[in-house]
């Protein structure tokens, strides 16, 4: 198998599945819709494509949190906005934003079509449209490709081999290990509702199963290829 991998950093990221109306919600890692839409988005396929973007979905994602981030929340206010049976205007709407600040991700996506994970690895280099993390305005800190990003390695070797992303700060403490989360192929774990299922024209969604364990904090890469 060969790993794809990308490094998810910046101020804000948001990565919600179940938002609501006024109420936007943001979980505490990457989702699958959404890393895959940033995917998407470098290799410029269009929201209404899913034959390009379907290839995608057949992938499985694995996420370290070598940063996890504090969690966060913004109150928006929006003026004169039209009820969904147009029968008024709210003078002033005011809505919850959830987010992760400062957070740094590892992310990996596994597959068999080595192609398929090198041509997403060069747009991810030079995208077509510019990489978001969860939302248009929360851009990142530090570029999404990785040197080297394509491993001929499972997915769960690179990501427990592959060097710490992020640097030790003053006021920190190195963590002794790190989360992990992966897809669950025997259907244990936690469910989640980020598999797309269509185009995001249509926006339909299915589960996955995902667990997390954590692993030692990586001491070198003996897996890291150039």
């Amino acid at each position: 198998m060969t790993t794809l991998l990308l490094k998810l950093a910046g101020p804000m990221q948001s990565w919600g599945t179940t938002s609501r109306f006024d109420q936007r919600d943001t979980g505490k890692e990457p989702s699958k819709s959404g890393v895959i839409g940033l995917l998407a988005a470098a290799m410029g396929i269009d929201q209404e494509n899913w034959t390009e973007l379907e290839p995608l979905t057949c992938l499985s994602m694995g996420v370290r949190h070598d940063r996890p981030g504090v969690p966060k929340y913004d109150y928006q206010t929006a003026q004169h906005i039209i009820s969904a049976d147009r029968a008024k205007i709210h003078e002033t709407a005011v809505t919850k934003r959830d987010y992760i600040a400062d957070a740094a991700f590892l992310v990996g996506f596994e597959g068999g079509d080595s192609g398929l994970l090198l041509r997403l690895n060069a747009a991810l280099r030079n995208p077509v449209w510019p990489p978001a993390l969860g939302r248009k305005s929360y851009v990142p800190s530090e570029p999404v490709w990785i040197e080297n990003g394509v491993q001929n390695a499972p997915l769960k070797d690179v990501l427990m081999g592959w060097p710490w992303i992020t640097s030790e700060r003053k006021w920190e403490k190195r963590p002794e290990k790190l989360l992990f989360s992966f897809e669950s192929a025997d259907g244990s774990g936690v469910l989640k509702m980020d598999q797309p299922l269509s185009s995001f024209a249509e926006r339909r969604f299915g589960a996955r199963f995902v667990r997390s364990e954590w692993i030692p904090f990586p001491q070198e890469a003996s897996n890291v290829s150039a």
